[in-house]
């Protein structure tokens, strides 16, 4: 008896777009937010040390969480 392996490409396939499509969205986010971290720096510039000390905290925050993420698939 054969099975069909191409029953579960289409989901797989619509798995990926939604990654996909997930993926983009959160770039979009970090632009927008990176644009708007940008501008404030630009009209107020007193504000431009906490803002890089909460980008910096941000992106420790991220790399802790990719780090976390990594070892509970595995």
């Amino acid at each position: 008896m054969t099975t069909d392996t191409d029953a579960s490409r289409p989901q797989d396939r619509s798995l990926r777009e939604l990654r996909l499509v997930l993926l983009l969205l959160a770039l979009l986010v970090g632009l927008l937010i990176t644009t708007a971290a940008v501008y404030v720096a630009r009209v107020h510039p007193g504000l431009a040390q906490p803002l890089g000390v909460g980008a910096a905290v941000m992106s420790a925050l991220a790399a802790i969480a990719g780090v976390v993420t990594r070892a509970i698939r595995r």
